[in-house]
């Protein structure tokens, strides 16, 4: 624990923002690091409560309150240490996990929880600073050869284990660069690029092996993979969006979110849009449809692109200022959250639904025909109604499709395979052997999971490459 009275002495003090002024004019990460003494005070709060509840918080179970007090005592290569020996990115999730364990901290019984994430970040970034993180190479090689398909945070977390363990390890990309959503997915602004390519560095030098442009299922046959390797896991995403199949949904301008996110991280790589291709919400009205992550990360970007307007819609109703604790903690509560691209300048409504797009003379959707809905409780379960007289219009010159994803995509790597499917359309694989249908085809992440965070995805990855360090070898040293 860190100083046992420090919870009592010492208060919750955050990572800031540059001003909004100031950031939106650019795409680089503007969060304020803490110092190493503010880092070690936030340390100092974390209490002996008892039941650490963080570790069940976290899904990878990062050992919380030991890199807490060692940041305190000012022993941060030990923190780092303890850091790595669950986490094999901390410097994605120390960026992009909303972080549950926060929320399970036993201080947030009073809204005062531990700063955990900010002191993960801190612990990993002067990691790399100093030089401490170097490649792990294995003892001896197993002579076995493991393709992992998709190169997210599962794949490459999958990969680096196996890595570590000895066996040959390709990882196939279909797009031009390593990273997956986190490369083209993640605004810059969140995460600059640069962090992905540090580590990829690292794993080259372990004997991992990247080879983007490669799509499983359209380039390359999914049974090559089966043929030239002893175990396959599909680690891509769940990369088929939900769509609105609404009157004019087919207008110019109407795009999904996935659509419209890489072309700005593709731009700030240094690659050029082809004209007619690119999209751009400069001078335009926006309206984003979803209130999630995806959805605040189309406002963020939006802005910097110099949107006219950003609106942005939710079907769902608002959710309450603050969470019931006593019904809620230490789970992840429902309540009203503002990220901070919703803080950079945006409407935001709630209970919306939305009817048709309207274009104007040239075939561009130019305005969005809306209801309120309200939502009741009926038996158990909430049905939805729209309210009659409530119809009002907003107008969108731009429409980002930001409503979450169904699963992975069907056609060609997961049908060639023949893997099961379960019945949301994931691959079906337990969270024991990762197993799929076919003997050596493992999954884990998003495609077995469904659309979820990075922190998943890492655990799902490392727990992965155990199960098939078991199958290759018959036993494994790699922890779950």
């Amino acid at each position: 624990m860190g100083k046992p009275t420090g919870f009592m002495e010492i208060s919750r003090k955050d990572r800031k923002y540059r001003p909004v002024e100031e950031r939106i004019h650019h795409y680089r990460e503007f969060v304020i690091a803490l110092t190493d003494e503010e880092a070690g005070k936030q340390g100092a709060r974390c209490m002996d409560c008892g039941i650490p509840y963080c570790h069940n918080g976290c899904p990878i179970n990062n050992i919380i309150p030991d890199w807490n007090d060692l940041v305190y005592q000012d022993k941060w290569q030990e923190a780092l240490d303890v850091l790595h020996s669950t986490n094999n990115f901390p410097e994605f999730t120390g960026r992009i996990c909303p972080a549950p364990c926060e929320a399970a901290c036993t201080l947030n019984l009073n809204d005062q929880p531990v700063t955990i994430k900010s002191i993960e970040c801190s612990i990993i970034d002067k990691g790399w600073e100093n030089g401490w993180i170097k490649p792990q190479t294995p003892q001896r090689r197993s002579g076995k050869r493991v393709a992992i398909v998709g190169s997210g945070p599962a794949g490459l977390a999958c990969a680096q284990q196996l890595a570590r363990a000895g066996h040959a390890v390709v990882v196939y990309e279909k797009n031009d660069r390593i990273g997956g959503l986190m490369r083209y997915g993640i605004p810059d602004f969140k995460m600059e690029k640069h962090i992905i390519d540090r580590r990829m560095a690292q794993m080259q030098a372990e004997g991992v092996t990247f080879r983007p442009n490669s799509h499983i299922g359209q380039d390359i046959p999914a049974q090559t993979l089966l043929d030239e390797y002893d175990a396959v896991v599909l680690a891509g995403g769940a990369e088929k969006p939900r769509d609105l199949p609404i009157p004019g949904r087919e207008l110019k301008g109407v795009h999904f979110a996935m659509e419209f996110l890489p072309q700005q991280n593709k731009r700030n790589a240094g690659d050029n849009i082809p004209d007619g291709v690119g999209i751009s919400a400069e001078g335009k009205h926006v309206l984003v449809i979803g209130g999630g992550d995806t959805g605040s990360d189309c406002i963020g970007t939006s802005i910097r692109q110099n949107a006219a307007h950003v609106t942005q819609i939710e079907i769902l109703p608002q959710p309450p200022e603050k969470e019931n604790k006593g019904l809620t903690w230490p789970l992840w509560p429902n309540k009203q959250r503002t990220s901070s691209s919703q803080e950079e300048g945006c409407d935001r409504d709630y209970s919306v639904s939305t009817k048709s797009f309207e274009s104007d003379a040239d075939g561009n959707v130019k305005q969005a025909n809306c209801v309120r809905v309200e939502w009741k409780n009926e038996g158990g379960r909430w049905v939805m109604n729209e309210i009659p007289g409530s119809e009002f219009t907003i107008k969108a010159e731009r429409v980002f499709l930001a409503m979450g994803f169904l699963h992975p995509v069907q056609e060609g790597l997961l049908k060639e395979l023949g893997v099961d499917v379960d019945e949301r359309g994931n691959v079906k694989a337990d969270t024991l052997s990762y197993q799929t249908s076919q003997p050596k085809v493992f999954s884990a992440g998003d495609m077995r999971r469904g659309q979820s965070l990075v922190v998943w995805a890492i655990r799902e990855g490392r727990q992965a490459a155990r199960a098939v360090d078991e199958f290759l070898t018959g036993s494994s040293e790699l922890p779950r």
